[in-house]
């Protein structure tokens, strides 16, 4: 046995507070399984796009009560280095997921036994809550026990400032060094008077808000089918959609209560192939026009339309698209700012100028998107994972928010005779075809990120001439910066008017991913059914040779 490893083992060991987790390590000491415990060590998990996020295990690569408590004590000491006053606060909360409540029980005595306040979710309840109550009760930060949409093997730690929005560095560095730097704290418990429970009353502000901003007044008839996918959404989204006037709204029952064990599911993300399968089968059960779905931890949004062959389930970014055409008429102020990343389409900024709105375009991740109006104000924000901000209220993404505003235009579509596939035929009639697709790379072990890193440097050093025999006519190290964006590590291959391609290491997973698009303008010879069919072509196309050039 390595003495280094032994020693670092050992000393994580001293310092755990779960008797279980100590037990495991200790036992793969005995059997001297080397390899085991460097899958466990090698690789600490750090602050990446959105916080902390991994496997629930024993050891500093996993999520755990001891790197759950390092973590929170990090967060202490980074409030009292910014001068934070303790009494405003911390908004804690937590979804339903493997580990998240004992996680939740250790921020929460971590904070108290140092003597900052807390306000703490009555129950698991959506991320998008703890955004919301940051801002409303003026909290120094928020944490947030969740790894949103990840494999059911995960969990994680959102860090919010205060302004509700996740942070973004140098901070996640900050609270980093902190952690590393943690000893034995003080516990505190929930007798403290410190200790505040976040009032339904502060709650139902919210659901109020946007069921007046995005409710039907007379009522909807509208038939849709809501899934949480075993999450946090279900009674919260459900008592939102009738405060807003939908009347006709079925849940999927089978995926309605919390469950960290997502028994329907293989993966709980609405992206993943079949994850809706339950769902549509329920809509045509219900003759249901629509269905709306949650992540576990209700801060992204999945929607299915009924379309003449059967179901069609919508790209990210093709509901980014709908929601703007349905706010960027009401922006009239020059300080009104819509934004999204690098790696989703570029419609968005078409769609932008036509509007006379301002367009920012960011980095990956909501941290990025919510400060993306400097002075402005951020009033549509999104990213193609499935990520939207539709009102300034929130400083994050909201799939419950978002769910309605796209609810109440396809009930308005539908007093028209028309559906959401008919505003995207619009959409694309108007600004051009804007095929997408994703192609995405998993990279296990304490090897996976030195493949990932090796991939992109390939990339780099010997970047290809064409893709799908599609020219590539220029190529972007965004480790560099590029566009006034703060570098990242990630390559972009721009295809002439064709497209672009992204290419970079995912902030929350370990995969490579890379996000194509194809574009034609809409002056372009053609049926719109035929563009999009040669747009699809082409994309697959380049997706094939991609899947090529980055094997790991």
């Amino acid at each position: 046995m390595n003495r280094e490893l032994a020693g670092r083992v050992e000393a994580w060991i001293a310092g755990d507070p779960d008797p279980a987790d100590r037990a495991t390590l200790e036992g793969l000491l005995r059997d001297g399984d080397e390899r085991e415990l460097n899958r466990r060590f090698s690789a600490p998990l750090t602050f990446g796009t959105a916080g902390l996020r991994g496997l629930v295990m024993a050891g500093p690569a996993g999520m755990n009560r001891y790197s759950v408590r390092r973590a929170t004590q990090g967060v202490v000491a980074w409030l009292d280095d910014m001068g934070a006053d303790p009494s405003r606060g911390v908004v804690v909360g937590r979804d339903a997921r493997r580990g998240s409540e004992d996680f939740n029980d250790e921020v929460v005595a971590v904070l108290l036994g140092a003597g900052v306040a807390v306000f703490e979710m009555p129950r698991p309840l959506p991320t998008p809550f703890v955004a919301f109550a940051v801002k409303a009760l003026d909290a120094a930060a928020g944490i947030m026990i969740t790894a949103s949409h990840n494999p059911r093997g995960d969990n994680g730690y959102k860090l919010y400032a205060s302004d509700g929005a996740q942070i973004v560095p140098p901070h996640d560095q900050i609270v980093e060094r902190f952690a590393n730097a943690a000893s034995t704290p003080a516990l505190g418990d929930r007798s403290s008077a410190r200790h505040r429970t976040v009032p339904a009353e502060l709650l139902g502000r919210y659901r109020d808000h946007f069921a007046q901003r995005f409710g039907v007044k007379s009522g909807s008839d509208l038939r849709i089918t809501y899934t949480p996918l075993h999450g946090v959404g279900g009674e919260p989204m459900m008592e939102l959609f009738t405060a807003a006037g939908f009347r006709a709204v079925t849940p999927v029952h089978a995926q309605f209560a919390p469950d960290g064990s997502f028994p329907t599911l293989p993966f709980p993300n609405p992206e993943e192939p079949g994850a809706l399968d339950l769902a549509t089968a329920v809509a045509d059960d219900t003759s249901s026009s629509l269905v709306v779905a949650n992540d576990p931890d209700a801060d992204r949004l999945g929607v299915a339309v009924r379309a003449a062959g059967g179901w069609r389930t919508l790209r990210g970014d093709e509901i980014g698209w709908l929601l703007a055409s349905a706010l960027l008429g009401g922006m009239t102020s020059s300080s009104d700012v819509v934004a999204t990343t690098i790696v989703s389409s570029t419609m968005l900024r078409a769609m932008a100028q036509s509007a006379h709105v301002r367009f920012v375009m960011t980095l990956t991740g909501f941290k990025w998107i919510s400060r993306a109006a400097g002075d402005g104000v951020l009033r549509f924000g999104y990213e193609e994972a499935l990520g939207y901000a539709v009102d300034p209220l929130i400083a994050d993404k909201d799939g419950m928010s978002a769910a309605l505003a796209v609810c109440q235009l396809a009930h308005e579509l539908a007093e028209n005779g028309q559906t959401l596939l008919d505003r995207l035929d619009e959409i694309e009639t108007r600004f051009g075809v804007h095929a997408g697709d994703h192609l995405s790379l998993r990279a296990e072990g304490p090897e996976g990120a030195a493949l990932i890193a090796a991939a992109l440097e390939r990339l780099r050093s010997s970047p290809p001439t064409a893709l799908g025999s599609v020219p590539v006519s220029a190529v972007f190290d965004l480790a560099k910066g590029w566009s006034g964006l703060l570098p990242t590590d990630g390559v972009l291959l721009e295809l002439g008017d064709a497209g672009r391609v992204v290419v970079r290491a995912s902030g929350t997973e370990p995969k490579l991913k890379a996000y194509i698009e194809i574009t034609s303008s809409p002056g372009h010879d053609g049926s719109l059914p035929d563009r999009r069919l040669a747009a699809t072509a082409r994309l697959g196309a380049v997706r094939d040779d991609l899947a090529r050039l980055l094997r790991l």
